[in-house]
């Protein structure tokens, strides 16, 4: 096995590429050992001095480290490594019962204005965003303002206001002139890293 990375526009994350199926499909964040119960890779990176957050995707993992102090030089061994052991045991990406979430699955609540943003989302955003090693997620449309949330090297990231006002919110506002706006949606424990 022969894992590549990748550098993603987050000096702070690195995208490794196994060479092989990660996710089956969607993507999974964990923002810190306590949310990785559900991925035994997860469990398994978390372990390395200095991993802040695991991203998994289809065909990669974005490994996002605490601090700018600590140097890739250091972590890549232990996350090749980690990878290289994981996949030898056989044992599944995540449990089966904790599987990726469809945020924008068609809902037969969704009115044509939320379907177009999903569809967006799926067919042009998330394959450009999950290039970088992240991914956006729908979180809501109220009031003309479509709610994201940011994963993976997207997350804390210096550029991701840019990506999403410049680069999200104007293909959003081009197809949908309903869109007035883009907002990031962050949980309790991300405002808590910023802190």
């Amino acid at each position: 096995m022969f894992v590549q990375t990748q550098d993603t526009p987050n000096p702070n994350s690195l995208k490794f590429l196994p060479g092989r199926t990660v996710l089956e499909s969607g993507t999974m964040n964990f923002a810190g050992p306590r949310d990785a119960h559900c991925s035994p890779l997860a469990r398994q990176l978390f372990r390395i001095d200095g991993v802040k957050s695991v991203f998994l995707g289809p065909d990669f993992i974005t490994i996002s480290k605490a601090d700018d102090n600590m140097e890739w030089k250091v972590i890549k061994p232990d996350v090749f490594a980690a990878i290289m052991d994981f996949f030898t045991t056989g044992l599944p990406v995540v449990n089966e019962d904790s599987q990726p979430s469809a945020d924008t699955a068609p809902s037969d609540d969704d009115d044509e204005v939320v379907a177009m943003i999903k569809e967006l989302l799926d067919t042009r955003i998330r394959p450009t965003v999950q290039e970088d090693g992240g991914d956006v997620l729908y979180r809501g449309f109220e009031d003309g303002i479509v709610k994201l949330k940011l994963q993976g090297s997207c997350t804390s990231c210096p550029s991701s206001i840019i990506t999403l006002k410049s680069g999200i919110q104007n293909m959003l506002q081009f197809y949908v002139p309903e869109v007035e706006s883009v907002e990031q949606v962050k949980d309790e424990e991300e405002e808590a890293a910023q802190v």
